[in-house]
């Protein structure tokens, strides 16, 4: 009996060294792969080469890339000299209470006192000219332009392309509206944090000649956005109104700025994506019972055709409605189609793009390790930078292996989508900024280098980008004077 008991005490605290054992490696392993999301110091023009290097050895590389010879700086990259229009706005992001249309109260940071903050329309060609001030915001502040090629010095990445913007400090945004149609901005200091504290806004470029077209045509931005727990609408919490007569056509600009994936589905009418971040689909088809999901950081244009009699109504059960015009509302009806663009629209005839041959190719694949998410097993500043050259055409293979849905974003280009799941694209041409995927898809997608910098590559839910899942497109010849890291105080992901 005293050998069974001596045999059960053994065992019992076997187990409990076991556990203590499991408790303590998830422990230290937790701490391993967060340390990451605050380094002392990272060059992130000079990732590739910081792998295994001591502290001293990594000062004196980050020393060599900036004085060696033939490099660019990022910060020396402006927008050219320009004819058009010059716009000029300021900006100034401030600690503010805001009182919602539900008579909350809400802690917000806010640009001009408002969230969203205003909305910037701009048309093609003008000279865009935004300087931001900061009340203050404690840990800095800065605006990335989602969606549009600025120069690299221009893109808001704090430790990138500038020192984030300490309280009572300014800077000053310089860049030409190229291309017209809808995006939107936050800024890209600790962005998980700062755009769910309200810190973004829509930003629209309207085309130079406009389109002959409806006369009638109505037009709505529609931005979503998560304000801490709350959705908004347009900075509301009960849905939206906007005004219509039967007959009218009706295009809305929908800005997904929260971390999740929206869904929506329009009832009472028929409706057409026109566009995709800001870049029209060609012979865009008319669409009925169809349900269209739109990734964080995703822009779509629906046309609407305001009926004869009653509403239009778009619904989302991630938030409140949109109201089209007036009258009885249309019966709700579940289910539906969801949209895909593999097939939408039709092929431009001769279409040359799609004949250009890859200079370079890279393989990204989309997960999570234990605590952190990653691509290609690691993590932030570990994840071995695509170095490419100026004019080179790269063909990237985007892969979602699981952690969740992850909408891809890469700064300062534009991509245009070839395939998923291996099904090359039988409609219309299909350019992003911000590609959805979903787990267990895989998509090809062809960029242009044409643009020189140093730019990030990241998940657009930004609580996946803080988690780890945020790379760099580098060109050859391009460095910075930042860094990243708890040293400057510029953490762009956290």
């Amino acid at each position: 009996m005293a050998k069974r008991k001596s045999v059960k005490r053994l065992i019992n605290i076997g187990l409990s060294l076991i556990v203590v054992l499991i408790v303590v490696a998830a422990v230290t392993t937790y701490f391993w792969q967060i340390r990451l999301q605050k380094p002392d110091e990272v060059n992130m023009a000079n990732m590739a080469d910081m792998a295994g290097m001591t502290h001293m050895e990594h000062m004196v590389s980050m020393t060599a890339s900036v004085s060696e010879k033939g490099m660019v700086s990022c910060a020396a990259i402006m927008a050219p000299e320009s004819s058009g229009p010059t716009r000029k706005f300021d900006m100034t992001a401030a600690r503010t209470t805001l009182k919602l249309d539900n008579g909350k109260m809400a802690d917000a940071w806010t640009f001009n006192g408002s969230s969203p903050g205003p909305e910037l329309r701009v048309t093609e060609g003008d000279r865009v000219v935004v300087t931001l001030h900061n009340k203050d915001i404690e840990d800095g502040v800065t605006i990335h332009w989602h969606g549009i090629a600025v120069p690299c010095s221009q893109d808001g990445i704090a430790g990138v392309t500038q020192d984030a913007v300490a309280p009572g400090g300014q800077f000053t945004y310089t860049f030409i509206a190229t291309t017209p149609g809808t995006y939107w901005y936050h800024s890209h200091q600790m962005s998980s944090i700062q755009a769910s504290k309200g810190l973004l806004g829509a930003l629209i470029i309207e085309p130079k000649q406009q389109p002959e077209s409806n006369p009638s045509t109505l037009e709505a931005t529609v931005l979503y956005q998560q304000l801490g727990s709350t959705m908004l609408v347009n900075g509301n919490t009960n849905g939206l109104s906007v005004p219509g007569k039967p007959g009218d056509q009706v295009r809305l600009r929908l800005i997904n700025a929260g971390n999740e994936t929206m869904e929506f589905d329009v009832e009472g009418a028929p409706f057409r994506v026109m566009a995709m971040d800001g870049h029209d689909l060609h012979n865009p088809g008319e669409l009925d019972g169809t349900i269209v999901p739109v990734g964080a950081g995703q822009r779509y244009d629906f046309l609407i055709k305001v009926p004869e009699s009653g509403q239009v109504v778009i619904n989302s059960p991630e938030s409140s409605p949109i109201m089209i015009g007036s009258g009885i509302q249309p019966q709700h009806s579940e289910g539906g189609q969801l949209f895909s663009f593999v097939d939408y629209g039709t092929p431009l005839p001769n279409d040359s793009a799609l004949h250009i041959e890859p200079d370079q190719r890279f393989e990204l694949k989309l997960g999570q390790t234990l605590f952190t998410k990653s691509i290609n097993g690691k993590s932030f500043h570990e994840i071995p930078p695509m170095d490419v050259k100026n004019g080179d055409h790269i063909l990237i293979t985007v892969s979602n292996e699981g952690g969740g849905d992850h909408p891809f974003h890469i700064h300062g280009h534009v991509f245009r989508v070839l395939s998923r799941d291996s099904v090359a694209l039988k409609g219309s041409p299909v350019y992003l900024d911000t590609l959805l995927t979903k787990k267990g898809e895989t998509y090809e997608l062809m960029l242009e280098a044409n643009n020189p910098g140093l730019w990030m590559a990241h998940c657009h839910d930004l609580k996946h980008a803080s988690m780890g899942m945020s790379m760099m497109i580098n060109y050859e010849g391009i460095t910075t004077p930042y860094r990243v890291g708890t040293k400057s105080g510029n953490l762009p992901d956290l």
